[in-house]
């Protein structure tokens, strides 16, 4: 994320932040990229906390609105996971506006956010997350850290946050919209497969016997279905350009590390930032290890899986606007 300031002051302040220390409420533009003073406050800013602009007054912000579907809020505790769930959704969506998309200019449809929870006062409904024809359904419950840590060890992952459920999710939308484009699909099925095989039948042998990633692949996850290997790689991907993003805004360099003004979004080069990006993330993992905490990015980065993402990063760098990409294919279901 990059640094951003007091539209009064000039102070420095944070994406989460409501109000600088100067007393002026903070209102996030994500057209524009930054806090505006005076914008008017979407209508979500009580209930969770919202910080954006709204798009008119008295309406939602742009996130906000791609939020059709809220969990049972008579839950009291349903409340502050929609909120740190849509506070995720409010990071991804800033970072992929970077590259144009979801911004004024882009043509194309918008992602519809269905977000569910498990719990239900003393009951538990299943929640399953995933993108079905535009419609991404996220399980609230998992912006509860204890339970998404839990899960994870069960699952054996490496990595789970609620970022990273947004990216992977709003990946697979990606894909719908780029399918359509000349020039993508045949490169596509030749690095990642067929993504027209049989789904359902994928998901059973998964489950039934998981796979390491190996070379192929940076997740076991990604080793199931085409359609998830994009999902995983295009997370990655974002995972790894905004990683590089945040470190420049700090001002930080090294060896490996470019000059201050370095733009990870603007990088016309995916090689280079690729190989920017594996220097940050060694730097910061063994900067967690000095505190005894996990490595911020534990995945290692093989010929194939640099191969995927060059072309992953390629084609979303290009955004909606370069690309024109309008409404695209029906998805079938992908997790």
């Amino acid at each position: 994320m990059q640094r951003l300031t007091c539209p009064r002051c000039g102070r420095r302040i944070y994406f989460q932040n409501n109000a600088c220390a100067c007393g002026t409420p903070l209102r996030f533009d994500p057209e524009a990229g930054r806090f505006r003073d005076g914008a008017p406050p979407c209508r979500q800013l009580q209930l969770i906390g919202c910080n954006w602009a709204a798009e008119q007054p008295g309406g939602p912000c742009r996130a906000c609105a791609m939020i059709a579907v809220v969990p049972d809020l008579s839950v009291p505790e349903n409340v502050p996971l929609l909120a740190r769930s849509a506070a995720a959704l409010r990071w991804v969506l800033a970072n992929l506006a970077r590259w144009r998309w979801f911004a004024d200019a882009d043509p194309g449809p918008r992602p519809v956010f269905h977000m569910l929870s498990e719990r239900l006062g003393e009951q538990r409904v299943p929640v399953s997350m995933g993108h079905a024809d535009g419609v991404i359904t996220i399980n609230v419950v998992e912006a509860d850290p204890a339970l998404r840590i839990a899960r994870q060890q069960e699952l054996g992952e490496l990595y789970r946050t609620m970022i990273g459920h947004m990216r992977h999710e709003i990946a697979h939308f990606l894909f719908q919209r780029l399918a359509v484009l000349p020039g993508f699909v045949p490169p596509f099925r030749a690095l990642f497969g067929d993504e027209r095989s049989d789904y359902a039948a994928a998901l059973r042998r998964h489950y039934a016997d998981p796979q390491p990633p190996g070379e192929r692949h940076l997740t076991g996850y990604a080793t199931m279905h085409p359609h998830e290997d994009w999902a995983e790689t295009a997370a990655h991907v974002l995972h790894l350009v905004d990683m590089t993003d945040s470190l420049m805004a700090t001002g930080l360099t090294g060896d490996q590390i470019p000059a201050p003004g370095y733009d990870a979004y603007a990088d016309p080069d995916s090689g280079h930032l690729l190989q920017v990006a594996a220097a940050v993330a060694l730097a910061v993992n063994e900067i967690n290890r000095a505190l005894d905490n996990p490595d911020v990015y534990p995945f290692v980065l093989t010929e194939t899986t640099r191969r995927k993402l060059t072309f992953a990063r390629d084609w979303l760098a290009r955004g909606a606007v370069e690309t024109g990409a309008g409404p695209g294919l029906s998805a079938r279901a992908a997790g």
